[in-house]
């Protein structure tokens, strides 16, 4: 079939009045909110959007559908008509804007260019139609500056620095200030610039700039910052991006004009209120590029208090038409209000808690769609620590808090540097007078990012809030040069590589390092502050509602991760429901170890029947103290699971040790004995050797051990009036057979205890899954099973054929660039591959025995998207580390109310 017959009867442009806010999928997300405030009557300048579509038909072939250009040309003679003139027009230019939109918002997508349809023969028709000559000629630098830039790829400094230099030959500091003859002159250089740097004249066929930009849209959605900033949010690669091409409206005709961005609640509090920018005699890209500071957004009602009475009431429809925060972008021209796009709005984590709840008081939302606007990553970034407020610090200046969070770093003023830092394990805060979204793989790899220019609509302050880093932007005071890598605040100079600390929450900056203290959240879930409380903080009120909601609905169970009765004890405030793993291997480090190694190495029974008496004592006190700290809850105790070499002397050490010594004829015993035992145990791959259920097997009455002591300490606490409920995991089985030997042993033991105590004992037995082949048997395995964790992490490791640690530091990252990986697969599992066969035998399991428990003790289990997943094949429970359960908590909610809305509650 020709790609002209497959493609045929396609439609690839929609008109703003053809399409709505459901349509994200096909027109993007600024495609269809335009269409959507088209729909509510809002005014919005008239336009047309290529679908995401046709970027994928040109991304797949290296060109655009056939049918494009004709659809392109029919939807821009409506707009033609509509408007009265044309693209261009010589004596009264129609002139539009060309801007990416994705499904997602997405920062690193190409910038907006502005003014197409300016030329050397239409400039002066702009002039004579609006009146103002610096004003055409102004309009026109901008559109060579973004267009060369943006779509011919030409060095954005180098516009920068001969618009420096005109400000500089005037003696001035603002680009307001430079009149229509300047503006000229600088047309002219940009020009020079263009022709120079891309052996090309800037085009002056208004089609051809518009068509060059579409174009530059969709090779961006491949660009590096794109694929950056998807891999950050997980967003998937084959969307493709949608382009809105929209009529001028213009902010910079004078001061009875302007541009700003607004805000329907504050994105980093969730407060209600008047938020947002303003800048007079400007265009949109000046307020997000930060490169002059504006003015708050309540000024504008003694500016032009119609147009901000208009906007007042266009911010209420669309919060109570999305029933959620907006933002929004606004144009006034000389005195009329227009809107140039509106998207709920990203927030940050406080913010997005706060926010919900308000809704559902106000009765727009219910709790359900209040859960699947919070979740689980924004939790965890609630729990970091915070800035003590009683600490002695040293304070440098003020900026506006633009996103929440402490982040402490050394100073860096330069994304290059900021990324270098990163990965030798540096922290660091990104210094700039304004971020751009080249700065955007700096901005991921800082804890901070701090700006003297912007506000809280800036691109420093939006892409921070939705990538929850902390940021303080517009901290005029610091005067930041980039080039001799200093900030200097009055007499204080910061060198690169001086600690700053940041507060993003009161927009302070510090010299130094400041101590942080627990957060309220954290607080909160340690039971030392309460929801119910007068004073309670309104974050902590906020959480708490969300989290009570998400225990009511939830089906999974969330257990923790805990080897000792301190973590359980604090499992148990963060709400676990019992303990999922206890890694027994964790009992026997310190002193201990040398009485397993005694006993790995003992030659006669009698040896190792000393080695397992001085062990069981240990072991059971250990369990006693687990079980009172889960009274009531199941205990979940993995049996004896090291690589042997961890309880061994290292080879290369111990053999050193043993030369020198016979060097000196000083012959010890037993450490040649120790070292022929070692050379006898010594493995090429510990992780793939004599663990798990083969260490129980190979060293007789290792797990009989470890088994009687878990009976013992729950005969002792059931004579204590406890309520001990111990489940026995054994690891690393392969077949059946492992299993039923160790089952057998098992029970024999259990049986002399409680004969030997008089208590009536039942403890499940189960096993671990992190195995290939026990995931491919577990129909035969369940047999001999009553429960089955599966142990993720090394299923992972097992599945792919690789170690965690060996292979992290090596190709992952190049992996991860690549798009092999689009998160690594121990960071969330992998679907097809490990969750297959997670899937495959739990439904295997359940056939064989229907009243199997189902668990998962990797640490995929505190992963929100695994979470989803194992809602989704049907397990009991998830366990992960104690810090992590009240994240799992919130995602089993999430999971429960998207699963039974239809959504995908993969995302």
């Amino acid at each position: 079939m020709s790609e002209s017959t497959e493609h045929s009867g396609q439609k690839f442009v929609y008109d703003f009045t053809e399409g709505n806010r459901d349509l994200k999928d096909l027109l993007g997300g600024k495609g269809a909110n335009l269409a959507e405030m088209t729909n509510l009557r809002l005014p919005v300048p008239p336009g047309f959007t290529i679908t995401t579509e046709a970027c994928r038909v040109y991304l797949d072939s290296g060109s655009e559908p056939p049918a494009l250009r004709d659809e392109v040309s029919a939807h821009l003679d409506a707009l033609e008509r509509h408007m009265g003139k044309k693209l261009g027009q010589a004596d009264d230019p129609l002139l539009v804007s060309v801007r990416s939109g994705a499904k997602f918002s997405m920062p690193g997508m190409m910038d907006t260019v502005l003014n197409i349809g300016l030329s050397d023969a239409s400039v002066a028709g702009l002039a004579q139609q609006a009146g103002d000559e610096r004003f055409a000629w102004d309009s026109y630098r901008r559109l060579v500056q973004m267009f060369g830039k943006t779509v011919l790829g030409v060095d954005g400094e180098l516009f920068e620095e001969a618009l420096d230099e005109a400000k500089a030959a005037k003696g001035v500091t603002d680009d307001t200030d430079l009149d229509a003859g300047d503006l000229r002159a600088l047309v002219k250089a940009f020009k020079g610039i263009v022709t120079e740097r891309t052996g090309r004249e800037f085009p002056q066929d208004p089609r051809e700039q518009m068509d060059l930009a579409v174009r530059a849209v969709f090779d961006s959605w491949n660009g590096d910052r794109a694929r950056l900033y998807r891999r950050q949010e997980r967003i998937p690669g084959d969307l493709g991006t949608a382009v809105n091409i929209c009529s001028m409206v213009f902010g910079n005709l004078g001061p009875d004009s302007g541009t700003g961005v607004a805000f329907t609640r504050d994105p980093a509090s969730g407060q209600q209120g008047v938020y947002g920018d303003y800048l007079q005699n400007a265009q949109g890209e000046d307020v997000v590029a930060g490169i002059r500071n504006t003015v708050p957004l309540a000024d504008l009602e003694t500016i032009d208090k119609a147009s901000y009475d208009r906007l007042m009431e266009i911010m209420e429809t669309l919060e109570n038409h999305y029933k959620d925060l907006c933002d929004i972008e606004f144009t006034i021209e000389r005195g009329r209000l227009w809107m140039l796009q509106t998207r709920v709005g990203k927030r940050t984590a406080g913010a997005a808690f706060r926010i919900a709840t308000q809704l559902v008081d106000q009765g727009l939302i219910d709790e359900a769609e209040a859960l699947k606007r919070v979740n689980g990553a924004q939790l965890a970034q609630l729990m970091f620590p915070r800035f003590d407020e009683n600490a002695t610090v040293e304070l440098l200046g003020r900026g506006i808090a633009a996103s929440p969070g402490a982040a402490v770093g050394k100073a860096v003023f330069d994304s290059y540097t900021a990324v270098k830092w990163s990965r030798s394990g540096e922290r660091v805060i990104l210094i700039r007078r304004e971020t751009n979204p080249d700065d955007l793989d700096g901005m991921i790899a800082a804890e901070g990012i701090l700006t003297s220019r912007g506000g809280k609509t800036s691109h420093a302050a939006v892409v921070a809030r939705g990538m929850g880093k902390t940021c303080v932007c517009g901290a005029e005071d610091l005067d930041v040069d980039t080039k001799r890598r200093r900030m200097t605040v009055g007499g204080t100079v910061v060198e690169e590589g001086d600690v700053v600390s940041v507060d993003g929450s009161t927009g302070k900056v510090y010299l130094g390092e400041v101590p942080v203290v627990p957060s309220p959240v954290v607080e909160y879930f340690e039971g030392r502050m309460h929801a119910g409380a007068d004073d309670a903080d309104e974050l902590v009120v906020a959480v708490h509602r969300m989290m009570a909601y998400a225990d009511r609905v939830r089906r999974l169970r969330v257990r923790a991760n805990a080897d000792n009765a301190e973590d359980a004890l604090r499992a148990r405030r963060f709400g676990a429901q019992g303990i999922g793993l206890c890694r027994t291997e964790h009992m026997f480090l310190g002193e201990r170890r040398e009485m397993v190694e005694r006993l790995i190495l003992a030659d006669t029974d009698e040896e190792r029947t000393t080695a397992l008496e001085q062990l069981l004592p240990l072991q059971r006190q250990d369990f006693v103290e687990l079980f009172e700290a889960m009274d009531g809850l199941p205990v979940t105790v993995r049996l004896l699971d090291p690589p042997l070499h961890e309880f061994l002397p290292d080879i290369t050490e111990l053999s050193v040790r043993v030369a020198l010594a016979e060097a000196r004829e000083d012959h010890n015993e037993n450490d040649l004995r120790l070292l022929q035992a070692v050379h006898r145990l010594h493995e090429q791959n510990p992780m793939l050797g004599l663990r798990g259920v083969r260490l129980g097997l190979v060293i007789p009455g290792l797990f009989t051990m470890q088994v009687r002591a878990i009976a013992e300490a729950a005969a002792a606490r059931k004579n204590a009036k406890g309520d001990p409920r111990a489940e026995i995991m054994i690891p690393l089985v392969g077949t059946v057979q492992e299993l039923e030997i160790v089952r057998d042993e098992a029970e024999q033991v259990m049986a002399e205890v409680a004969a030997a105590t008089g208590v009536a004992l039942r403890l499940a037995l189960g096993t671990m899954i992190e195995l290939p082949r026990a995931a491919l048997t577990a129909g035969q395995i369940a047999e001999a099973a009553e429960f089955f964790s599966f142990g993720t992490n090394d299923l992972t490791q097992t599945v792919w054929g690789f170690s965690r640690d060996d292979v992290e530091a090596s190709f992952f990252t190049a992996y991860l660039e690549k798009g092999i990986f689009g998160v690594s697969p121990f960071e969330t599992i992998d679907r097809d591959g490990v969750g297959a066969l997670v899937r495959s035998a739990a439904a295997a399991g359940r056939a064989t025995r229907p009243d199997l428990k189902l668990g998962v003790c990797g640490e995929h289990g505190g992963d929100p998207e695994s979470v989803h997943f194992f809602h989704g094949v049907g397990l009991d429970y998830v366990s992960c580390s104690p810090f992590r359960i009240p994240v799992a908590r919130l995602e089993a909610g999430r999971a429960a109310v998207l699963s039974r809305h239809g959504a995908d509650s993969g995302r």
